[in-house]
């Protein structure tokens, strides 16, 4: 059975996606220094305290989930926007969509005692409904050692092209050890796991995952971080956030405002005070209308 591929930090993008195509996960070494790690786990140790375990097994009942991390914590931001994973999740997903957003930023801390997670995929958020596109690339941020004892992630390399239905074996399974600082990339359509802590401690990891700007979000980001404090954050963040138009008719609005106060339609950026560089419209959307008719000339030029 294929092990977790482990490559240096400084490892370039087109390498990075190319294993990961080819073996659904790998193991980005020493990403973070000990001082990044600290001032996260910092920031988001009020937040963790005050979390209530799960109520359900899946869930993990010795498990807390904390979330709202672009709105808590400046430090995490940071990492959201890291310049070798944003790339590699740009370079993954770009063959379905014309942007990218953020699906979900969440801290995960199973505690001593928490069972093994079951077995499954992370792309069946959205059911099996979707097929022949890979929706998600996903990022677990060790804020702790990860181990064997203390609940190391297991994966299923080469498990993307399986069916469904398919019951992951436990000798197809490995355990993603890794030093604190470490992250581990991994696609929606892996088959992986919290790991049993059989261990004294909690094993902290920081799930931050991106998907198709088209999709759906897991975690609901207009709530866990709202136009007030979206305004304040980095054009780049707000706009993986999804304050920007996800394709062409995808997510403008009509503020309510008193009659001839506001634009009839308008991208999601105006509600950040935000307006539309080089002029055009408050609704945005020209320049993902043109990569669609870009799009739909090659795929009509290569079916001639």
């Amino acid at each position: 059975m294929t092990e977790i591929t482990r490559l240096p930090a400084k490892t370039e993008v087109a390498e990075l996606v190319a294993v990961i195509q080819n073996e659904g996960a790998l193991i980005l070494e020493d990403v973070l220094s000990e001082g990044q790690v600290e001032a996260v786990n910092d920031e988001l140790r009020p937040y963790i305290e005050a979390t209530k375990p799960g109520g359900d097994d899946f869930t993990g009942r010795n498990t807390r989930r904390t979330g709202a991390l672009v709105a808590r914590s400046p430090s995490s931001r940071e990492l959201i926007l890291n310049e070798t994973v944003l790339g590699c999740a740009e370079t993954f997903l770009k063959p379905w969509c014309e942007r990218i957003q953020l699906h979900l930023s969440q801290v995960i801390s199973i505690g001593p005692g928490q069972p093994a997670q079951q077995i499954h995929r992370d792309r069946w958020a959205w059911g099996t409904h979707i097929e022949s596109v890979e929706p998600q690339f996903n990022t677990i941020w060790a804020l702790t050692d990860f181990t064997t004892e203390n609940g190391a992630t297991q994966i299923a390399p080469d498990s993307v092209s399986w069916p469904d239905n398919r019951q992951a074996k436990s000798e197809e399974v490995r355990p993603a050890e890794m030093s604190e600082g470490s992250v581990l990339l991994y696609t929606g359509s892996v088959f992986h796991g919290g790991g049993e802590n059989r261990s004294e401690d909690v094993r902290v990891g920081l799930n931050l995952t991106y998907t198709l700007g088209w999709l759906r979000q897991e975690e609901n980001q207009y709530l866990s971080c709202p136009p007030e404090i979206a305004k304040t954050l980095d054009p780049k963040l707000q706009e993986l956030i999804g304050y920007t138009m996800g394709g062409y008719a995808l997510g403008y609005y009509t503020p309510p405002l008193p009659p001839g106060e506001g634009p009839e339609l308008a991208g999601p950026e105006y509600a950040l005070g935000r307006r539309r560089e080089g002029g055009g419209s408050e609704f945005g959307g020209e320049e993902l209308l043109s990569a669609l008719q870009d799009d739909v000339k090659s795929s009509s030029d290569v079916g001639h």
